[in-house]
């Protein structure tokens, strides 16, 4: 992938169901950006806690097979991946049994500190390469990249969050109702929000943008919008020092 049009590092946070994922991508590919997700990222670690036995909340046990996986990352917007080694499992990181046991595994610092020390190998990697970077996640403003050039937080209703979701795992062959997944939504909220370490916050410059009656093209539509007045694009963005 060519640099693209987007300078810097673009941090976009926010609880699940949020459409986080999907505008992260989506604002990528318009800014010919690359892209992170991770989020996944936890979730491969979770995914390789579960194969080996491991209760997700024993630190002791998880940490060193945080340490040990052979986690691959890829950063094109229009064909994120996600392997361990040379397996694929973007599919199965999705699965209920991960989604039950990520915020356990996402909750103990080593591996936070283990994914974040990954994570900002990868910006500094794609910042270089293709120009920019979309990284999405529940602490990247406050915590993985808080000198991002833009900042936003995005939120919803429980209501419309857990629709979103119930859709999407429709979509991708899941079963689930709106009240399995709001009870889930609801969990994850509880659960990222009161860990110790990196708990789900704004960043305090950030951006709120409520997602709730706004569908994906009015979201973009409005970051774009932000990014052009950040001045974060082409040759304003580098006169500007990113």
């Amino acid at each position: 992938m060519e640099a693209g049009d987007l300078r810097g590092v673009v941090a976009l946070d926010g609880p699940s169901g949020t459409g986080k994922s999907t505008v992260a991508r989506r604002l990528a590919s318009r800014l010919g950006a690359s892209y992170l997700d991770t989020g996944a990222m936890y979730r491969a670690v979770t995914l390789a806690t579960l194969r080996a036995g491991v209760a997700p909340d024993d630190e002791a046990a998880v940490l060193p097979i945080a340490e040990a996986v052979d986690l691959r990352m890829g950063t094109d917007p229009e064909r994120p991946t996600v392997h361990l080694g040379d397996e694929d499992i973007a599919a199965e990181i999705r699965g209920r049994a991960v989604t039950l046991a990520v915020s356990a595994v996402s909750a103990i610092p080593g591996v936070r500190e283990l994914l974040k020390a990954g994570q900002r190998e990868i910006i500094a990697r794609e910042c270089a390469r293709a120009g920019g970077i979309v990284v999405e996640g529940r602490d990247i403003g406050t915590v993985v990249a808080p000198d991002a050039a833009l900042k936003v937080f995005l939120t919803a209703s429980s209501d419309a969050r857990a629709q979103r979701r119930a859709r999407q795992d429709a979509a991708e062959g899941r079963v689930s109702t709106v009240d399995d997944t709001r009870q889930d939504v609801d969990r994850r909220d509880r659960l990222d929000s009161s860990r110790a370490a990196a708990p789900l916050r704004a960043a305090e410059d950030a951006v709120r943008l409520d997602t709730t009656d706004l569908d994906l093209p009015a979201v973009l539509d409005r970051l774009l919008a932000i990014v052009d007045e950040r001045g974060l694009r082409g040759v304003a963005a580098e006169r500007a020092g990113w």
